[in-house]
């Protein structure tokens, strides 16, 4: 069976095929071959199909669909913050938010959004729910997908996300697991899109902890054509298989993919320097031991020297200053407030993307 990734793979390479159609999670794609080219049939490609799918991992999602719900974000940003416009897109529908893990920025812009948008956001606290504990995760999902539209988690296990999704017949969101961190990564690159103007192209310098944040932009750089250097001190690499399925799509879309110690190789030449905590929740009893790790991580100007003369900043917050100095996070360069905000527009894209059919206003943004 054919996935998404495949098919674009075989368009952008104009690789030879015998004609044959394939019907892959309900959608039909057609491929024929005419005069050596492939041709794909208007029901594969032309049209994003997201509304009722879960988003648990941007492994998920070809460079179309991450663009899509990029567009739509930048559409209701435009509308409702810029043009005041009232967009009850989510009217009479509720979303389940369980925060098994304590949140300012996903809490805030998913009940703030889901709320701009016309819906009823219910947050549900360890207290409110106990999660495979009191109740099967089993049960929690069929009880949920009854009673709300969509559920976004936040949790410490990826497993319990896909536990969820596959006893839930209402979307899942992830929220944020020890996995990935999809949503972050939608901000990040609206962020990088609006400061730019475009993504191909670009180099993401990553200097940090090889955590669920970078695996999610391991997930999805590449399919839009920018590169990632990554900077980790030994014993904190990114997952094993992730790596490798990082690698495989670098190899795929043609773009550079590098794994260092060095923060300063990391970041040199490249627009934009990233990082993140170094001690996530859960870890605090390994705090000593990590900062003692990762001296010499810290960004600061001297770091910026060596980047891109447009180089930026990201910070998915909350930040610690052994991370990176006050001369960088207040800078002019540092992106990280405008990285929040859009917390809010693209977690709104990204759930209006999946419960209607929404048609974005603006001219489709250049990626």
């Amino acid at each position: 069976m054919l996935n998404r990734e495949l098919i674009n793979y075989i368009v952008l390479n104009e690789i030879k095929v015998t004609s044959w159609s394939v019907k892959y999670k309900k959608l039909d794609f057609q491929l024929i071959l005419i005069n050596k080219r492939v041709v794909v049939g208007k029901a594969a490609l032309d049209s994003v199909k997201l509304k009722g799918r879960s988003f648990l991992t941007l492994k998920d999602f070809n460079a179309e669909e991450i663009k899509h719900i990029l567009w739509v974000s930048a559409d209701l940003k435009n509308r409702i913050k810029h043009r005041s416009e009232y967009v009850p897109l989510l009217q009479g529908k509720s979303i389940a938010m369980i925060f098994e893990k304590r949140s300012t920025r996903t809490r805030m812009s998913t009940e703030t959004g889901f709320s701009l948008l016309g819906g009823h956001p219910c947050f549900l606290t360890p207290q409110d729910i106990h999660l495979g504990v009191n109740e099967s995760t089993t049960d929690t999902a069929r009880v949920l997908s009854g009673l709300a539209d969509i559920v976004l988690a936040r949790v410490y296990s990826h497993s319990s996300l896909e536990h969820l999704d596959k006893d839930a017949s209402i979307p899942i969101i992830n929220g944020l697991s020890d996995l990935y961190h999809p949503i972050q990564i939608l901000a990040d690159l609206l962020t990088l899109q609006e400061h730019y103007g475009s993504l191909k192209g670009l180099t993401l310098a990553w200097i940090g902890d090889g955590n669920n944040v970078l695996h999610s932009f391991m997930m999805s750089l590449a399919k839009l054509g920018v590169n990632l250097k990554v900077a980790t001190p030994k014993g904190y690499e990114p997952d094993a298989n992730v790596t490798q399925e990082a690698q495989l799509l670098s190899k795929q879309f043609g773009t550079k993919l590098q794994f260092l110690t060095d923060p300063m190789e990391a970041a040199r030449d490249s627009n934009v320097l990233v990082t993140d905590t170094w001690v996530s929740m859960g870890q605090e009893e390994e705090k000593k031991r990590r900062l003692k790790d990762f001296h010499g991580y810290q960004i600061t100007m001297q770091t910026g020297s060596v980047a891109a003369p447009d180089w930026t900043f990201l910070h998915c917050l909350p930040r610690k200053a052994e991370e990176v100095d006050d001369e960088v996070f207040y800078s002019p360069r540092s992106l990280v407030f405008a990285e929040a905000e859009n917390r809010k527009w693209t977690i709104m894209g990204l759930m209006v993307c999946i419960l209607t059919d929404y048609t974005p206003q603006i001219p489709k943004l250049k990626f």
